[in-house]
């Protein structure tokens, strides 16, 4: 019997896309883990590829594809807000680079990793898949157009791809802004957190090995009956309520939140997920809760080496 073609993961020393890559290889699948800047502290071999680069993109995959993970990409709306451009060069053409390669090597299955900031401010909850997208932010907008290149590649090529609209997602590796991990960070060296919005914000937190299962979940199913999924961890919490969650770990962390939305993300309401819970068997395994003792420790570990 012929060896598999080998997955692509892109942003594969990133926060998701490490974990994909790890999720893959953990079962036995061939990955061919690409990232710009490969060397941020990974075991597995990441090749150095920018995703602007397509004829870098067909060597990698020369030999052919059995399908893309596709995480690469500026992973936030506080990334890159002073370069638009450098936004719809990586976001956008990027992945169309991406679906490219895809086409040509010959890959049955594609998998987006979008996000919830391409829905901008939402209407009242439970928030579905199927309402107009109204971005706010470039970043989002790029979301927006990168699933509408997947959901085109598979109607024009036959690409079977599909969009998955993650929450805000946290844990080991992410190296942006995250209130989680100042918290965090703050409480373990005996800091005060100050910040000076978010008591009564909501935002639907998920921890990495959550969304990268669903990633990982999403490629594994065939077939599926819709293009785009919505995924969270499960939870509708205020900054303020995690605080809480926080000091509950840390007795003695010392946290103060303004009133007040933070003033470079959504106000959004709670986003359905049941049809990811119906077509991909997606369920979180982690509660808010042990996300926050599990990123704690590993920030603990990683502050200790």
């Amino acid at each position: 019997m012929s060896e598999k073609a080998p997955i692509l993961v892109t942003g594969a020393a990133g926060l998701l896309g490490n974990m994909v890559r790890q999720m893959l290889e953990a079962r036995g699948n061939r990955v061919i883990a690409v990232d710009r800047t490969p060397g941020r502290g990974t075991c597995s071999p990441i090749t150095e590829c920018d995703l602007g680069d397509v004829h870098r993109l067909h060597e990698l995959a020369r030999d052919g594809l059995e399908g893309v993970i596709h995480c690469g990409a500026h992973s936030g709306p506080m990334v890159a807000r002073d370069n638009p451009f450098s936004m719809v060069a990586v976001n956008i053409v990027g992945t169309a680079n991406v679906l490219e390669v895809a086409r040509v090597q010959g890959a049955s299955r594609l998998v987006y990793c979008s996000s919830t900031s391409a829905y901008g401010p939402t209407p009242p909850a439970p928030v579905p898949e199927d309402i107009a997208m109204r971005p706010t932010t470039v970043y989002g907008a790029s979301k927006v157009a990168g699933e509408q290149l997947v959901s085109a590649y598979a109607a024009q090529y036959g690409l079977d791809g599909t969009s998955l609209r993650l929450s805000w997602v946290y844990g080991p590796r992410r190296s942006t802004d995250c209130a989680i991990r100042t918290m965090i960070t703050d409480a373990q060296a005996g800091r005060p957190t100050r910040l000076p919005f978010g008591r009564d914000f909501p935002r639907q937190y998920i921890y990495v090995e959550d969304a990268a299962g669903a990633l990982v979940a999403a490629f594994d199913k065939t077939d599926l009956p819709r293009r785009i999924y919505t995924i969270t961890g499960g939870t509708y919490m205020t900054l303020g309520e995690v605080a809480d969650l926080v000091r509950s770990i840390f007795p003695r962390a010392d946290i103060e939140l303004g009133a007040g939305p933070d003033p470079f993300d959504d106000v959004q309401q709670r986003f359905e997920i049941a049809a990811a819970e119906r077509d991909l068997g997606y369920a979180p395994r982690h509660s808010l809760e042990s996300g926050i003792r599990a990123y704690a420790a590993w920030l603990a570990d990683q502050s200790a080496s």
